[in-house]
């Protein structure tokens, strides 16, 4: 298999997963005011370790849950096993599982599969992005009064002050304002135009990896810059590439 393939093999699996206990009491293994960590966030992220390092023994892995493989190597699996896994355990259909492929600090392969809907967006360096097989590009839109933006407002002082700030700012320009609980799916749903942009001040490499690649892919800007102090923890701003979202920054 192309590592794309691969990619692809292990989301759907791991989607397969999810979709067969949604619904059901999930094991809560960590649980704090604003976040939950589940047994099936470890089960999902096993599964895809299994699968990508069974046909790639010398990669490494980066994920949420963890470490495992080679991490001196040149090419580094970022996965998501669950992101929006407090959706997930209130029974909210809106998740998925997010991987991506790093090659000498190169995104060359993205992957974000919603197994509740069935959609899985891909991407690899250099061709075109595509959901369930079909090319897909980002939204013309050009005008923020015509826009639809999702605004992540994290929970520390500092992003929440920020995000609310650009939250307001947003409400009085943006057709429609929306906070989903899944950054991976806003970026996919920003690839095939369903949104036009997303903001957040404190987001984790592996929730943007597969998706910063298939946005760029579709014709869509994304702009990171890292948190001071905290390892793989960037700020977004991410669009369609034609909305002009420093308006409202």
């Amino acid at each position: 298999m192309t590592d794309l393939e691969l990619a692809v093999h292990a989301a759907l699996e791991a989607g397969k997963l999810l979709r067969s206990h949604f619904g059901q009491d999930a094991v809560v293994d960590e649980a704090t005011h604003h976040d939950i960590k589940l047994a099936l966030d470890k089960q999902s992220q096993e599964l895809i370790t299994e699968i990508l390092l069974g046909s790639r023994p010398d990669d490494a892995l980066y994920g949420e849950e963890g470490l495992a493989g080679n991490q001196e190597s040149s090419r580094q699996w970022i996965v998501d096993p669950i992101d929006g896994t407090v959706n997930y355990y209130y029974g909210i259909p809106h998740f998925c599982v997010s991987i991506a492929l790093r090659v000498n600090g190169e995104i060359t392969v993205g992957v974000i599969h919603d197994p509740m809907v069935g959609e899985t967006w891909t991407a690899v360096k250099g061709g075109p992005p595509m959901l369930n097989g079909r090319v897909i590009s980002s939204s013309p839109r050009t005008d923020l009064e015509e826009a639809i933006l999702f605004v992540g407002c994290g929970k520390d002082g500092d992003a929440l002050t920020i995000g609310l700030e650009r939250f307001k700012k947003a409400s009085l320009r943006a057709r429609k304002m929306r906070m989903m609980g899944s950054a991976a799916l806003g970026m996919a749903y920003i690839a095939c135009g369903r949104l036009d942009g997303y903001i957040e001040s404190r987001i984790s490499l592996w929730d943007i990896a597969a998706g910063k690649l298939i946005v760029e892919a579709a014709g869509g800007s994304v702009d990171l810059n890292p948190v001071p102090g905290k390892p793989d923890v960037w700020s977004i701003v991410a669009t369609n590439g034609k909305i002009p979202i420093a308006e409202i920054l």
